[in-house]
Formats: structure tokens, C-alpha cells, sequence
């Protein structure tokens, strides 16, 4: 089993991904991470070089690579489950909890995040706020379906959201036991 988690960018899926991984004492993975590292590239110049559409199948890839992965915790790029086969992996892959936020919120910590701009590209031709808006009302509704969890990622510290879902998974897991 492992935990995967999804969310638009900014949401905290690294943060709260490492520390929960270091609170189970499992290895934590970070989808776009090992997408660069294989291709010797940051996603910004896969998304130059290849496209979208080549990034989507890098990822698709890395899904699959990850099928054969336990106990760990997985941090989903944004876009990961808006393709279907991706979507249909991944929820082979372990139980998915989506950390969900607000546009504003999200983008407030996107600008001041100075490695996001570096080695994200922007998806749309209008970049920003707005950006983040029409992404966001796309991806919710897939986010909400594959996700067996929500938690809120606004007012509470990464800690006390990674003590949260750690503290789900083992009330859920026990029952599943």
C-alpha cells in the first residue's frame, strides 16, 4: 500500500508528503522529481523541448514504474490524473488523498515560491491568478473522484496535516486489516 498525494501546485504535497513519509518510516517520492531525474532535465525544459504532451507521457511512465512501489508516500504533479490512464494507475497504486486549497491561497504560495517559477512552466497563455483559477475548477472534479480523503491544506502547519492523514490512514487501514 501507499499513500499518493494530489493536488494543484502550492497545495504542500512535498512538505506534507516528506513528513509524513519520515512520521511512517516510509520512502517519500516526488512523481516530478523522478521525472527529471530520468530525463537529466527540470520539467521546464521537458515542457520545451517535448511538449505537454511528451511531458504527460513521461509521467504516464513513471506511474507505471510505480505500481510495483509499498510503502510509500507519492507527491502527484498537479496535472498527473487529468489523463485517464494516469488516473486509472495511480488508483492502483495506493490510497489517494488530495490536499485541496483555495486559487488565491494556492497562488500566493506559488509567487513566492522562487524554484516554482524557475522549474515550472505556465500552462495557459494567461499565467497567474487566472491561471490558477481555470486550471483549478478542471481539475477538482477529478481530483474529487479518485481521492479517498480530503484534507484542507489552509490554516493548519504541513505537521499537523501530515499528523492528520497519518492518523486516517491508520484508523482506515486497520479496518481494511
Amino acid at each position: 500500500m501507499n499513500l499518493i498525494l494530489v493536488g494543484y501546485r502550492g497545495c504542500g504535497k512535498t512538505t506534507v508528503g516528506e513528513i509524513l513519509a519520515r512520521k511512517m518510516g516510509w520512502q517519500f517520492v516526488d512523481l516530478d522529481d523522478l521525472i527529471a531525474r530520468k530525463a537529466g532535465k527540470t520539467i521546464a525544459e521537458i515542457f520545451a523541448t517535448e511538449g505537454e504532451e511528451g511531458f504527460r507521457r513521461r509521467e504516464r511512465e513513471a506511474c507505471e514504474q510505480l505500481r510495483k512501489s509499498k510503502n510509500q508516500v507519492i507527491a502527484l504533479g498537479g496535472g498527473t490524473l487529468m489523463d485517464p490512464e494516469a488516473r486509472a494507475l495511480i488508483k492502483r497504486v495506493g490510497k489517494v488523498v488530495w490536499l485541496r486549497a483555495p486559487a488565491a491561497v494556492l497562488w500566493s504560495r506559488i509567487s513566492k515560491d522562487a524554484s516554482s517559477a524557475a522549474n515550472r512552466p505556465n500552462l495557459t497563455a494567461e499565467g497567474g491568478l487566472p491561471e490558477v483559477e481555470k486550471l483549478l475548477m478542471q481539475r477538482e472534479p477529478i481530483y474529487q473522484s479518485a481521492a479517498v480523503h480530503i484534507v484542507e491544506s489552509v490554516t493548519d502547519t504541513p505537521e499537523m496535516i501530515a499528523e492528520a492523514i497519518e492518523m486516517w490512514f491508520g484508523a482506515n487501514d486497520s479496518e481494511a486489516g
